[in-house]
């Protein structure tokens, strides 16, 4: 119990000394407080940290020391690449406020960009509309200002036509997406494209509406491996 406790000392203090300035986040779907990135990413950095000063030194003091200088240079490390992820996910919420896109976080290191209603195509077309340009004009901005993300664009269709057709039209429909981001300065070996045709309705494609919203390409924004 007493090296257990040692060690949940050296945690706290490494995320403490790791400069985390907030430790809790809103989460925008439920309204919950949550444990933000940065805390997670400083307590999983200082653990690291801790077995590898453990590892080493020749006397329990200089191991205790060691797992101490270890901790808090791990935690902040994953301080920083949790902090990253966090500012990247409140510089787009500020930016597509109001614009029709949810920002939702998925587990701890994914974002995904979920339009309303869909990024708008028209039946049997892969042409961005253009009352979507803006939207995406400020998706890219936020990505060039945080280069160490990448993308996976996936593309959707609607019902209409056979599944073999709707396949290749979602792709087309995510590359044009791509070709979008890329004419906006977005670094093209950073996005990543697929098409999953007409298999992940969103809406019900027995109406108009409905089909109009399956018409869609969702965005999905991870760290960077490093």
């Amino acid at each position: 119990m007493r090296k257990r406790n040692g060690l949940m000392g050296l945690v706290a203090a490494a995320v403490l000394l790791s400069g985390c300035e907030s430790m809790q986040r809103q989460n925008a779907t439920t309204g919950e407080s949550e444990t933000n990135d940065t805390t997670k990413g400083a307590v999983i950095g200082a653990v690291s940290g801790i077995f590898v000063g453990l590892a080493t030194g020749d006397s329990a003091k200089e191991r205790r020391n060691r797992a101490l200088a270890g901790a808090v240079a791990g935690g902040a490390v994953g301080a920083g690449v949790g902090n990253y992820f966090d500012q990247q996910e409140r510089e787009l919420r500020d930016t597509l406020r109001n614009s029709g896109v949810q920002v939702q976080r998925v587990g701890e290191d994914q974002l995904t960009l979920v339009m309303e209603n869909g990024i708008g195509f028209s039946t049997d077309a892969y042409t961005l509309e253009a009352s979507i340009y803006q939207t995406l004009n400020g998706v890219a901005r936020v990505l060039v200002e945080y280069p160490n993300t990448v993308l996976m664009i996936t593309g959707h269709t609607d019902s209409t036509g056979s599944a073999s057709y709707n396949q290749t039209l979602s792709l087309k429909r995510a590359e044009s997406v791509r070709s979008y981001l890329v004419g906006q300065n977005v670094a093209r070996d950073r996005l990543s494209t697929m098409g999953v045709g007409e298999e992940e309705p969103a809406c019900d494609n027995s109406t108009s509406q409905g089909r109009t919203c399956n018409r869609r390409v969702e965005i999905d924004i991870y760290p960077k491996s490093q």
